[in-house]
C-alpha cells in the first residue's frame, strides 16, 4: 500500500480492544482515515470516545488488534519494537497536557532530551535545542528551570522539545488543557504557526470548541467511531 502524495496517514480497518477484568472492550471499530500532509486537525469527542487511543496508535505508542497504520509510506504496526522507538524518535515530536518537562533540567536541556535518542552529536544538541526554544520565542529563557516559568512557557518548551528532531507529526493531547484562556490562545497560535510557516502536520485532540476551531479539519469520534 503506497499513500497518496497528499496524505501522509492512513488507517484502514483499525480496531482496538482492551481486556479489563476478564471483559472484552472494543475502543475503536473498523476506523478508516487518511490524514493529509501538512494540515492541523483537531480530533474531538466525548470522554471514553477513544481519542487518545487513536492518537497514541497514529504516534506509534500502541498497536492496533487489526488493521492498518501506514504513516508516510511505512507500515508502522507491523515494526518491531526496536524498530518503532526508533521510528519515534525522528519522526513524531509530542505534545502532552502536563508538559512533562524534568524540573533538574533548564529549558533548553529539557528540548535536548530527544535528541539523546539519536546519534547528534552533544554540540549539535545544543544548537538545535537553542534554535527550537527561538522558534517558540523564548530564546530569553533556555536557561530557566520549570518552576521559574510559566504554565504558558512550560507548554512552549515542550512544543519546543516536540519540534527539535524536525518530525513529521505532531501529536497534541489536550496542550492547552491546563492553561488560561490567553496563555490558551498563544500554544494554539503558536501551533498555527507550525502548520502554516512550517509544514507540520498536527493531530491535536481536545475537548475545548475554541481550541479545534482553530484547526483547519475536526474530526468527531463517538463510540469507537468516526462522525460526519
Amino acid at each position: 500500500m503506497t499513500v497518496t502524495d497528499d496524505s501522509i496517514i492512513r488507517l484502514r480497518g483499525v480496531t482496538k480492544e482492551f481486556v479489563r477484568g476478564g471483559e472484552r472492550l472494543r475502543v475503536l471499530q473498523s476506523l478508516d482515515l487518511d490524514v493529509k500532509r501538512a494540515t492541523f486537525q483537531a480530533l474531538m469527542g466525548p470522554s471514553g470516545s477513544g481519542k487518545s487511543t487513536l492518537l497514541n496508535l497514529m504516534a506509534g505508542l500502541d498497536r492496533p488488534t487489526s488493521g492498518s497504520i501506514e504513516i508516510d509510506g511505512k507500515r508502522i504496526d507491523q515494526m518491531s519494537e526496536g524498530q518503532l522507538a526508533a521510528w519515534r524518535a525522528n519522526s513524531v515530536g509530542f505534545v502532552f497536557q502536563s508538559y512533562n518537562l524534568l524540573p533538574v533540567l533548564t529549558a533548553v536541556e529539557n528540548v535536548e532530551l530527544p535528541l539523546l535518542l539519536t546519534p547528534v552529536a552533544a554540540n549539535e544538541r545544543r544548537r538545535r535545542a537553542q534554535t527550537a526554544l527561538r522558534v517558540v520565542g523564548l530564546d530569553d529563557r533556555m536557561d530557566h528551570y520549570p518552576r521559574q516559568l510559566s504554565g504558558g512557557q512550560e507548554q512552549r518548551v515542550s512544543i519546543a522539545r516536540a519540534i527539535v528532531t524536525d518530525p513529521l507529526l505532531i501529536v497534541a493531547d489536550e496542550p492547552t488543557g491546563d492553561l488560561d484562556r490567553t496563555s490558551a490562545d498563544e500554544i494554539l497560535t503558536l501551533l498555527e504557526t507550525l502548520n502554516e510557516n512550517m509544514g507540520k502536520t498536527i493531530i491535536m485532540v481536545t475537548h475545548d470548541p475554541a481550541a479545534a476551531e482553530r484547526a483547519g479539519v475536526t474530526l468527531h469520534l463517538d463510540k469507537g467511531r468516526l462522525k460526519e
